[in-house]
């Protein structure tokens, strides 16, 4: 089994639940040292919608993610990095996963809607664009 030093595990809050699995399976590959990354990735909102919301309900947005994120990356009992970042989801991904030299990303993947088909889940995404080993959990 291949060794990595360093693994991303993007977490979308909205489905915590298969994060924490991902988390798990990170925690495993720790084991023999490796570092891990909890990322989550606040939705840019676009300049038209931008413009109706006030700036503190999107600050809140970033605040409660990465008090979430610690409070998952706690309750492992592992020391984790975590991150928030806004941006789009899977560009941002590659974006940390090139900044902070990745080895591999475990990312969830959920039943495709109809919208996936014509515009591509992020997990695709990640894993047509990514240059480091990806694990898709569905």
């Amino acid at each position: 089994m291949e060794m990595f030093k360093t693994i991303l595990v993007p977490i979308d809050m909205a489905h915590v639940i298969e994060g924490k699995a991902n988390i798990d399976i990170a925690a495993q590959q720790a084991s023999s040292g490796a570092k891990i990354i909890l990322l989550n990735v606040v939705e840019d909102i676009p300049n038209w919608a931008a413009v109706e919301i006030p700036a503190h309900l999107i600050e809140e947005s970033v605040t409660r993610a990465q008090t979430d994120l610690q409070a998952i990356a706690n309750a492992t009992g592992m020391k984790m990095d975590v991150e928030v970042r806004s941006g789009h989801s899977y560009k941002t991904i590659l974006e940390v996963a090139e900044e902070k030299q990745v080895d591999l990303i475990i990312i969830a993947s959920h039943r495709p809607g109809l919208q996936d088909y014509f515009l591509g889940s992020t997990a695709a995404k990640v894993v047509r664009h990514a240059r480091c080993s990806v694990l898709v959990m569905r």
